[in-house]
């Protein structure tokens, strides 16, 4: 089942509160996929699925907690919602420490989870930009020499043209030639610029 628009996934062991938060969220215009449990979702998730997830924290098998540490740490995308009916202080730390949208109690207030899921779609939108921007970048790099690299490492580190020549034992000439290309290539109009490329790149390869 493909989910190509933003939708909401539903993870709740309870058959009543599980279909109710369905119609309730169908009623708003939403798309909204539901599971009973973290596995059958864990096997059914594909990694272009959108929008959020809706997770209940006390289920048989495994809980919701660990479902959503779990997704953090393959590197999933989908921002997570999580309700309890049985909410402490200790719940909701780690469900934060695990980047979570909001942390809703039972019975759900059903503006805050419809806020709560604006703000899902937003950070969803977010990430995905970023995932783009990135991707583009990284094949904009890829198009370098291997000098137009070094070149471009001196530059960032701020080194200026007779510094970079003297380091590469080309000509400043050479060095300006080597800038131009770059800036050319990367599709940027300054040396700022060019620096914040290579930050963005850096960022990316640290992630």
């Amino acid at each position: 089942m493909a989910h190509e628009v933003n939708t909401v996934f539903i993870v709740e062991d309870d058959p009543s509160v599980r279909d109710a938060l369905g119609l309730l969220l169908a009623l708003q215009g939403l798309a909204v996929a539901l599971f009973a449990d973290a596995e059958s979702f864990l096997a059914a998730r594909r990694p272009d699925w959108y929008g959020c997830l809706l997770i209940d924290i006390r289920m048989p098998g495994m809980d919701g907690l660990t479902l959503q540490k779990r997704l953090c740490e393959s590197g999933c995308w989908l921002p997570v919602i999580v309700m309890t009916g049985h909410g402490d202080v200790e719940s909701a730390r780690q469900a934060f420490r695990s980047e979570a949208v909001d942390f809703l109690e039972k019975p759900i207030d059903h503006a805050r989870l419809l806020s709560a899921i604006d703000e899902a779609f937003a950070r969803q939108h977010l990430r995905q930009d970023d995932s783009e921007r990135n991707a583009a970048v990284a094949s904009l790099l890829q198009t370098l020499t291997p000098r137009e690299r070094e070149v471009m490492a001196e530059v960032v580190a701020g080194r200026h043209n007779r510094e970079i020549a003297r380091a590469l034992d080309i000509s400043p000439r050479t060095v300006e030639v080597h800038k131009a290309r770059l800036l050319a290539k990367l599709q940027v109009g300054s040396i700022a610029d060019l620096v914040r490329l290579s930050l963005r790149a850096a960022e990316r390869d640290r992630g």
